[in-house]
Protein backbone atom coordinates (compact mmCIF):
# COMPACT_ATOMS: atom_id res chain seq x y z
CA UNK A 1 0.00 0.00 0.00
CA UNK A 2 3.06 2.25 0.76
CA UNK A 3 4.64 1.65 -3.20
CA UNK A 4 1.27 2.56 -4.42
CA UNK A 5 0.95 6.06 -3.00
CA UNK A 6 4.87 6.59 -3.10
CA UNK A 7 4.83 6.06 -7.00
CA UNK A 8 1.56 7.54 -7.72
CA UNK A 9 -1.02 4.99 -8.35
CA UNK A 10 -4.36 6.30 -7.68
CA UNK A 11 -6.85 7.06 -10.58
CA UNK A 12 -5.39 9.90 -12.88
CA UNK A 13 -1.85 9.94 -11.51
CA UNK A 14 1.03 8.81 -13.54
CA UNK A 15 1.22 5.23 -12.35
CA UNK A 16 -2.72 4.58 -12.44
CA UNK A 17 -2.95 0.84 -13.09
CA UNK A 18 0.43 0.28 -11.58
CA UNK A 19 0.32 -3.48 -8.92
CA UNK A 20 2.88 -3.86 -6.47
CA UNK A 21 3.66 -6.80 -4.82
CA UNK A 22 6.10 -4.97 -1.92
CA UNK A 23 9.86 -7.11 -3.26
CA UNK A 24 12.65 -4.82 -1.99
CA UNK A 25 14.63 -3.40 -4.85
CA UNK A 26 17.57 -5.27 -3.39
CA UNK A 27 15.79 -8.61 -4.15
CA UNK A 28 14.88 -7.93 -7.22
CA UNK A 29 18.44 -7.02 -8.48
CA UNK A 30 19.36 -10.27 -7.17
CA UNK A 31 16.95 -12.43 -9.06
CA UNK A 32 18.04 -9.65 -12.08
CA UNK A 33 21.53 -11.18 -11.50
CA UNK A 34 20.12 -14.50 -11.66
CA UNK A 35 18.46 -13.90 -14.87
CA UNK A 36 21.00 -12.14 -16.89
CA UNK A 37 20.33 -15.03 -19.40
CA UNK A 38 16.82 -14.26 -20.31
CA UNK A 39 15.75 -14.17 -23.62
CA UNK A 40 14.68 -11.05 -25.11
CA UNK A 41 11.24 -12.05 -25.91
CA UNK A 42 11.27 -13.57 -22.18
CA UNK A 43 11.93 -9.89 -21.24
CA UNK A 44 9.88 -8.69 -23.25
CA UNK A 45 6.84 -10.43 -21.57
CA UNK A 46 7.84 -9.17 -18.49
CA UNK A 47 7.96 -5.69 -19.39
CA UNK A 48 4.48 -6.40 -20.64
CA UNK A 49 3.39 -6.77 -17.18
CA UNK A 50 1.21 -4.61 -15.16
CA UNK A 51 3.25 -5.99 -12.21
CA UNK A 52 6.04 -3.09 -11.14
CA UNK A 53 8.62 -5.40 -9.63
CA UNK A 54 8.48 -7.34 -13.06
CA UNK A 55 9.06 -4.71 -15.32
CA UNK A 56 11.81 -3.43 -13.19
CA UNK A 57 13.58 -6.65 -12.44
CA UNK A 58 13.32 -6.82 -16.70
CA UNK A 59 15.27 -3.80 -17.21
CA UNK A 60 17.77 -4.70 -14.46
CA UNK A 61 18.43 -7.62 -16.86
CA UNK A 62 18.83 -5.01 -19.76
CA UNK A 63 21.00 -2.89 -18.37
CA UNK A 64 23.22 -6.15 -16.92
CA UNK A 65 23.29 -7.90 -20.60
CA UNK A 66 24.16 -4.46 -22.00
CA UNK A 67 27.05 -3.76 -19.85
CA UNK A 68 28.28 -7.51 -20.70
CA UNK A 69 27.62 -7.52 -24.60
CA UNK A 70 29.53 -6.64 -27.35
CA UNK A 71 28.68 -3.48 -29.73
CA UNK A 72 26.72 -5.33 -32.21
CA UNK A 73 24.30 -6.84 -29.01
CA UNK A 74 24.72 -3.06 -27.41
CA UNK A 75 23.08 -1.80 -30.05
CA UNK A 76 20.40 -4.54 -30.24
CA UNK A 77 19.17 -3.48 -26.52
CA UNK A 78 19.56 -0.29 -26.99
CA UNK A 79 17.15 -0.29 -29.58
CA UNK A 80 14.59 -2.84 -28.13
CA UNK A 81 14.80 -0.29 -24.87
CA UNK A 82 13.53 2.59 -26.81
CA UNK A 83 11.24 0.58 -28.46
CA UNK A 84 9.79 -0.26 -24.96
CA UNK A 85 9.12 2.58 -23.42
CA UNK A 86 5.76 2.64 -22.84
CA UNK A 87 6.27 0.01 -20.44
CA UNK A 88 9.21 2.18 -18.95
CA UNK A 89 6.82 4.57 -17.12
CA UNK A 90 7.23 5.36 -14.02
CA UNK A 91 10.19 7.34 -12.19
CA UNK A 92 12.47 4.23 -10.94
CA UNK A 93 12.16 1.98 -14.02
CA UNK A 94 13.37 5.18 -15.94
CA UNK A 95 16.21 6.50 -13.20
CA UNK A 96 18.16 2.89 -13.31
CA UNK A 97 18.35 1.92 -16.42
CA UNK A 98 18.21 5.46 -18.69
CA UNK A 99 21.95 6.28 -17.93
CA UNK A 100 23.23 2.87 -17.80
CA UNK A 101 22.12 1.87 -22.04
CA UNK A 102 20.81 4.97 -23.51
CA UNK A 103 23.30 7.25 -22.05
CA UNK A 104 26.21 4.84 -22.25
CA UNK A 105 25.25 4.28 -25.98
CA UNK A 106 25.41 7.28 -27.22
CA UNK A 107 28.43 8.20 -25.27
CA UNK A 108 30.69 8.02 -28.58
CA UNK A 109 27.74 8.55 -30.88
CA UNK A 110 25.26 11.68 -32.29
CA UNK A 111 23.23 12.33 -29.30
CA UNK A 112 20.39 13.36 -31.17
CA UNK A 113 18.38 10.73 -30.26
CA UNK A 114 17.51 12.65 -27.31
CA UNK A 115 16.77 15.90 -28.76
CA UNK A 116 13.67 13.26 -30.13
CA UNK A 117 12.90 12.44 -27.03
CA UNK A 118 12.61 15.23 -25.43
CA UNK A 119 10.30 16.42 -27.62
CA UNK A 120 8.08 13.50 -27.04
CA UNK A 121 4.50 13.60 -25.64
CA UNK A 122 5.79 10.67 -23.44
CA UNK A 123 6.99 12.45 -19.68
CA UNK A 124 8.82 8.92 -19.54
CA UNK A 125 10.83 9.69 -23.14
CA UNK A 126 11.25 13.94 -21.53
CA UNK A 127 12.58 11.86 -18.41
CA UNK A 128 15.17 9.33 -20.10
CA UNK A 129 16.20 12.05 -22.20
CA UNK A 130 17.65 14.50 -19.05
CA UNK A 131 18.58 11.00 -16.93
CA UNK A 132 20.61 9.84 -20.01
CA UNK A 133 23.15 12.69 -19.73
CA UNK A 134 23.78 11.46 -16.54
CA UNK A 135 26.62 9.22 -18.67
CA UNK A 136 27.95 12.35 -20.29
CA UNK A 137 28.53 14.02 -16.73
CA UNK A 138 30.34 11.14 -15.52
CA UNK A 139 33.21 12.01 -18.30
CA UNK A 140 32.47 15.60 -17.89
CA UNK A 141 31.12 16.58 -20.14
CA UNK A 142 27.77 18.96 -19.30
CA UNK A 143 26.81 20.21 -22.86
CA UNK A 144 23.67 18.14 -23.30
CA UNK A 145 22.45 18.21 -20.02
CA UNK A 146 22.60 21.77 -20.21
CA UNK A 147 20.83 22.00 -23.32
CA UNK A 148 18.16 19.68 -22.79
CA UNK A 149 17.50 20.95 -19.59
CA UNK A 150 16.97 24.24 -21.19
CA UNK A 151 14.36 22.71 -23.45
CA UNK A 152 12.84 21.29 -20.35
CA UNK A 153 12.54 24.37 -18.24
CA UNK A 154 8.88 24.94 -19.68
CA UNK A 155 7.70 21.41 -19.29
CA UNK A 156 4.78 21.07 -17.27
CA UNK A 157 5.22 18.26 -15.28
CA UNK A 158 7.17 17.68 -11.77
CA UNK A 159 8.89 14.30 -12.14
CA UNK A 160 10.38 16.67 -15.28
CA UNK A 161 11.68 19.42 -13.13
CA UNK A 162 12.84 17.40 -10.30
CA UNK A 163 15.48 15.13 -13.05
CA UNK A 164 16.45 18.72 -14.61
CA UNK A 165 16.97 20.08 -11.58
CA UNK A 166 18.88 16.63 -10.12
CA UNK A 167 20.89 16.91 -13.71
CA UNK A 168 21.81 20.44 -13.23
CA UNK A 169 22.98 19.94 -9.78
CA UNK A 170 25.15 17.44 -11.17
CA UNK A 171 26.82 19.39 -14.11
CA UNK A 172 27.55 21.71 -11.31
CA UNK A 173 30.13 19.15 -9.59
CA UNK A 174 32.09 19.63 -12.59
CA UNK A 175 32.26 23.32 -13.10
CA UNK A 176 29.83 25.79 -10.05
CA UNK A 177 30.61 28.89 -12.52
CA UNK A 178 28.90 26.99 -15.26
CA UNK A 179 25.90 26.30 -12.97
CA UNK A 180 25.38 29.51 -11.94
CA UNK A 181 25.72 30.74 -14.97
CA UNK A 182 22.94 28.75 -16.51
CA UNK A 183 20.81 29.42 -13.44
CA UNK A 184 21.26 33.32 -13.71
CA UNK A 185 20.67 33.33 -17.57
CA UNK A 186 17.58 31.54 -17.23
CA UNK A 187 16.76 32.48 -13.96
CA UNK A 188 12.85 33.35 -14.43
CA UNK A 189 12.00 30.37 -16.68
CA UNK A 190 13.10 28.14 -14.18
CA UNK A 191 10.71 26.04 -12.23
CA UNK A 192 11.28 26.38 -7.99
CA UNK A 193 11.64 22.54 -7.77
CA UNK A 194 14.33 22.72 -10.48
CA UNK A 195 15.78 25.81 -8.65
CA UNK A 196 16.37 23.98 -5.60
CA UNK A 197 17.33 20.62 -6.47
CA UNK A 198 19.75 22.13 -8.44
CA UNK A 199 21.58 24.62 -5.72
CA UNK A 200 21.63 21.34 -3.37
CA UNK A 201 25.30 21.33 -2.88
CA UNK A 202 25.40 25.62 -2.96
CA UNK A 203 26.65 27.26 0.39
CA UNK A 204 23.74 27.42 2.63
CA UNK A 205 23.88 30.84 2.67
CA UNK A 206 23.97 31.19 -0.90
CA UNK A 207 21.14 29.14 -1.75
CA UNK A 208 19.03 31.44 0.80
CA UNK A 209 20.14 34.03 -1.24
CA UNK A 210 19.35 32.32 -4.67
CA UNK A 211 16.02 31.33 -3.21
CA UNK A 212 14.84 34.70 -1.67
CA UNK A 213 15.75 36.22 -5.12
CA UNK A 214 12.95 33.53 -6.77
CA UNK A 215 10.20 34.75 -4.39
CA UNK A 216 10.94 38.18 -5.18
CA UNK A 217 10.09 37.38 -9.01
Amino acid sequence: MHAASYFKTSPGQYGEGDIFLGVSVPAQRKIAREAKHLSQDQIQELLASPIHEERFTALQILVAQYQKADAARRQEIYDFYLSQTRAINNWDLVDSSAREIVGQHLLVRSRQPLYRLVRSRSLWERRIAILATFAFLRTGDTADSYAIAELLLGDPDDLIHKAVGWMLREAGKTSQPALLHFLETHYTRIPRTTLRYAIEKLPEEQRKRILQAKTRH
